[in-house]
């Protein structure tokens, strides 16, 4: 099992369990330093793991020491790619129906924070809402299009 860790800010690994280990006998790892494998939801602080609970080496916290990070600071592999319907929700505010189109560009802007906080799945909920209001606004400002051409034809024939 390779683990993942934090040191003073700083992220490394892999290494093994044993490596980890004796990082945090030597003093290397503190426990309140962040670790993490593949299988855990987020990193955690290395005295809430189970796998470290009797290697931990109790070390008081010394003044000016930098303050842990935050747990959905630091991923594993990529990130994952989330289309943000950006420039399809201004494109339809400006040429389609303005109201779906605001609501769309207010999802859509949502989408990059999300996911540069870590928060995939609410990234990906609002990729899909502001993809629902672009279909919306499209889709409703081209049967108005079509409904005013027919309009237009239908009383240039009655004239």
């Amino acid at each position: 099992m390779t683990w993942f860790y934090t040191s003073n800010g700083n992220q490394s690994g892999p290494v093994t369990q044993q490596e980890l280990a004796s990082k945090v006998q030597s003093g290397e790892v503190k426990s309140t330093d962040f670790i993490w494998k593949e299988g855990m939801a987020d990193w955690l602080p290395l005295n809430q793991v189970a796998e470290f609970s009797g290697a931990v080496v109790s070390s008081a916290p010394q003044f000016g020491a930098p303050m842990p990070p935050r747990t959905n600071t630091y991923h594993a592999g990529p990130r994952p790619q989330i289309t943000n319907y950006l420039w399809q929700a201004i494109c339809v505010t400006l040429f389609c129906c303005m109201p779906f189109g605001i609501v769309a560009i207010v999802f859509a802007t949502k989408v990059d924070g999300l996911v540069a906080a870590g928060d995939y799945a609410g990234a990906q909920s609002a990729s899909d809402s502001a993809k629902k209001w672009v279909n919306l606004g499209a889709g409703i400002g081209l049967v108005v299009i079509v409904l005013y051409l027919l309009l237009v034809v239908i009383a240039g024939a009655a004239s």
